[in-house]
């Protein structure tokens, strides 16, 4: 195994690592593993500027989140190749694409059962982010490495809580699909992704 495998075969499921490199070769993009971002799991850059397609994936991600968000991010680039601008970025050209390239990780059983129900289900109408999908994060972030946080849908009403950057909110009522939470710095609401990942204060 090469040293490019090597490092594939950390962020994503053994099995998944030759239908990668393969790609990788075939439409020779530059993969960085990014830090953490928090207004988005993955990105994709065309050529414009550069000599090469540029992915870049979150580094703290679980493999199987990393898996989906790779493929999420080379369909954007076989679109580019196909229709450079003349597309919208997740209309049905990019739905396609991504249904096709998905379709190649099913059969090696790569994705635990409760990943591939959910991903099948996500795939008959992809969104323009698998965080999108409630119902899939929920059983993906199953898998990530637990640490200090938790997902603001299990806090009670009323908690306080502080996200990545510091900031303290108080968890509030539910406004559709997401929760208004009052910023403690400024009084100002805010609307949260009921999965958003969040430390509990106490007060």
């Amino acid at each position: 195994m090469n040293e490019y495998k090597i490092i594939l075969s950390k962020y994503i499921p053994e099995n998944a690592v030759e239908i990668i490199y393969s790609w990788i070769m075939q439409y020779k993009f530059h993969l960085q593993i990014s830090r953490s971002r928090t207004t988005k799991l993955g990105d994709y850059r065309p050529p414009v500027r550069m000599h090469t397609h540029k992915i870049s994936i979150n580094y703290n991600l679980n493999k199987y989140a990393f898996l989906i968000t790779l493929v999420h991010e080379i369909a954007h680039l076989i679109v580019w190749e196909k229709y450079k601008k003349s597309v919208k970025p997740h209309g049905k050209e990019w739905k396609t694409e991504f249904k096709y390239l998905m379709i190649n990780f099913f059969d090696d059983k790569i994705f635990p059962k409760d990943i591939s129900n959910a991903l099948s289900v996500y795939l008959e109408n992809a969104f323009a982010s698998s965080v999108s999908d409630l119902d899939l994060t929920r059983i993906l972030n199953n898998y990530d490495n637990k640490s200090d946080f938790i997902l603001l849908e299990e806090l009670p009403q009323n908690t306080v809580f502080k996200i990545h950057n510091g900031r303290i909110f108080k968890k509030q009522g539910k406004l559709r699909k997401r929760y208004r939470c009052l910023c403690l710095e400024n009084k100002k609401e805010y609307l949260f992704n009921p999965l958003a990942q969040v430390v509990p204060v106490n007060t």
